[in-house]
């Protein structure tokens, strides 16, 4: 009988302390914050970004990361819930970040038409508003995209936001889409789905991208990458993702590794 072959465990990477998940969702599962954050620790992720979807998520989440200084945070609701999207919601939002200096993005936002969770006038209604809201308070973009590129781009560009702090959120297109993004000055961050086999597009043009304009994310729960893929993803995995992108770039694992988190801590304007 044959052994069932184990999965290696991820802090055998060996990966420093300099890792940084630039995205994930910690407080919308039973995760044990606590725990989660010191497998990530172990596994060489100094930094991560939690994605609040919504004031009412980050009013009654946020304390979980009262202790927590290598966590920062991401404000904004996403396309799938646009059609309960308020003007108070707006309002709550220009607020906390106003307050919270731990809040150093609007995202993540933007339009999604692969599911019809929300009908498209209220998608692009709210992504507009808080483009606006993310102009008025100089604060960074982060972006969710699914089937609706050129209606993004196109809202994006009539904002003015080439040359401005913006960030793609798991990108997952080919070379082509990648340039479209590069070209207006903005920044990729690359999810687990690079380690799949299918995802030819994106791993084509994750060696395109410029080094300094490069993050990582595990979108936690989602997207585990392999050897992981099926299973709750978290910021310990995401050494893997680093594996398959130094592979595919042709560049050493912990120079990419550390560089990629430096990019995280720059764009998020955390150093210092």
């Amino acid at each position: 009988m044959s052994k069932k072959k184990e999965r290696q465990l991820p802090e055998t990477l060996g990966l420093a302390p300099v890792g940084a998940d630039s995205h994930a969702h910690l407080d919308g599962r039973d995760y044990d914050v606590d725990a989660v954050l010191s497998r990530a620790r172990a596994c060489g992720v100094r930094t991560v970004g939690n994605v609040f979807l919504g004031p009412e998520a980050y009013h009654a989440s946020r304390a979980l990361f009262e202790s927590r200084e290598d966590v920062f945070f991401l404000l904004g609701v996403h396309p799938h819930d646009a059609a309960k999207m308020t003007e108070a919601n707006l309002e709550a939002m220009r607020e906390a970040f106003l307050a919270d200096a731990r809040l150093r993005a609007v995202g993540e936002v933007g339009l999604d038409y692969y599911y019809d969770f929300s009908p498209l006038r209220d998608q692009q209604y709210w992504f507009r508003r808080q483009l606006e809201l993310a102009l008025d308070l100089d604060q960074r973009v982060v972006i969710h995209c699914r089937d609706a590129e050129d209606d993004c781009l196109d809202m994006l560009d009539d904002l003015g936001f080439g040359g401005r702090s913006l960030l793609w959120h798991c990108f997952g297109l080919g070379p082509d889409w990648a340039e479209k993004l590069l070209i207006r000055g903005w920044h990729i961050s690359v999810p687990g789905t690079v380690t799949y086999a299918k995802a030819e597009g994106l791993r084509e043009a994750v060696k395109i991208i410029p080094a300094d304009r490069l993050l990582l994310e595990t979108d936690a729960p989602y997207l585990s990458p392999e050897p992981y893929r099926g299973k709750t993803n978290e910021p310990a995995l995401l050494g893997f993702t680093a594996r398959e992108l130094a592979l595919l770039r042709g560049e050493d694992l912990h120079a990419l590794w550390e560089r990629c988190g430096n990019n995280a801590r720059e764009f998020f304007g955390l150093n210092g």
